[in-house]
């Protein structure tokens, strides 16, 4: 049985997908915390699990599809449509009695998915509401990195491009979002290489007693879980063409959340982030602005694509006619629209 609200613990975990949230949750489930079941099953893009709630991600997935924003969504106004929607008073009452039916259970839960950082606020909320304060732990991975990651294992229906934008919006306003609550910023990189100094860290910022207390059985359990092999990741661009606006957005960003991980910010950081945040807002207007023909083009059903939503293999084919140099920079419905317009050409697209 759950005990007083004063006495439990709700930690959330933030940050974009593929920058190590599913590590960080796995360690703390191996150290205590309550992972809501069912949980959703590993499969070969985390073979050793998620340590995500797949009621949360059910949850969190029909809210942004009524929202109509994708995961990785790098529009401003998308943080205005999912606050729109967490407001919903039937919205705000399931979240709340989920919660306080897992609080009957279980006293320390930890609640992760890529999704959450759309919905913190509302996640605040409800726990608020059941008297819990919760604390969130944001984890970093360098944007080159994540999106690296994400063409290996989620292919190519995103662009780098707008995988770099998604970057930097969710990592500016994830921050925001996080401010006035208790918070940690955990590089995934310091997992990997020490996890005991790096969640021993959050232990005592947060005041976790699961992660003070944790039994040694515990400790060499997650020993067996982490595997140092995963650091791998690439620190800089490489051959990545990043428009250089974008790109020196990502690197400012990455500079000053990584000042706030290591707890030596100075005190004008939050202050440059809110004005990064407004820059990147702009920036993201002016690209509108320049592909206003194309989105208004878009506007009707795209081409190639039949009425269930799905790409028709011919337009697939013409999509690969682009050289291959472009294709990890350019999204696939955009591709299917340039090869269609280079159709007619009789000189052979090289391959």
């Amino acid at each position: 049985m759950g005990s007083a609200p004063s006495q439990r613990s709700l930690v959330v975990v933030a940050g974009s997908g593929r920058s190590g949230t599913s590590l960080f949750s796995g360690i703390l489930q191996r150290l205590g915390y309550h992972v809501p079941q069912p949980e959703v099953p590993a499969d070969a893009t985390n073979p050793r699990g998620f340590a995500e709630s797949q009621w949360v991600v059910d949850f969190h997935s029909r809210l942004l599809k009524t929202a109509r924003v994708q995961v990785s969504d790098a529009r401003p106004t998308a943080w205005a449509l999912c606050a729109e929607v967490s407001m919903e008073d039937t919205v705000r009452r399931e979240l709340r009695d989920w919660l306080e039916g897992q609080f009957r259970e279980h006293d320390d839960l930890i609640i992760k998915d890529p999704r959450l950082s759309w919905f913190l606020p509302l996640w605040r909320a409800c726990a608020q509401d059941l008297g819990v304060s919760p604390c969130f732990v944001t984890m970093l991975r360098h944007p080159a990195a994540v999106i690296d990651s994400k063409q290996r294992w989620y292919g190519e229906w995103q662009g780098n491009v707008a995988r770099a934008a998604g970057w930097v919006h969710q990592t500016l306003f994830t921050e925001r979002a996080t401010r006035e609550s208790p918070r940690a910023f955990v590089h995934y990189e310091d997992l990997l290489r020490d996890w005991t100094s790096a969640v021993g860290n959050v232990g005592e910022a947060l005041d976790l007693a699961k992660v003070r207390d944790a039994p040694v059985a515990a400790m060499r359990d997650v020993h067996g879980f982490v595997d140092p092999s995963l650091a791998r990741s690439r620190t800089d661009w490489g051959d990545l063409n990043i428009p250089t606006a974008l790109r020196a957005q990502a690197d400012e960003a990455w500079a000053l959340v990584s000042a706030l991980a290591a707890g030596d910010a100075p005190d004008p950081t939050t202050k440059r982030l809110d004005e990064l945040r407004t820059e990147y807002v702009d920036l993201y207007a002016e690209a509108e602005a320049i592909a206003q023909s194309s989105i208004a083009a878009a506007r009707g059903r795209g081409a190639g694509v039949g009425a269930n939503g799905k790409v028709k293999a011919p337009a697939l084919r013409l999509a690969r006619r682009m050289p291959r140099r472009y294709r990890h920079a350019v999204p696939l419905q955009w591709r299917i629209r340039i090869a269609r317009a280079l159709r007619g050409t009789p000189a052979r697209t090289p391959r």
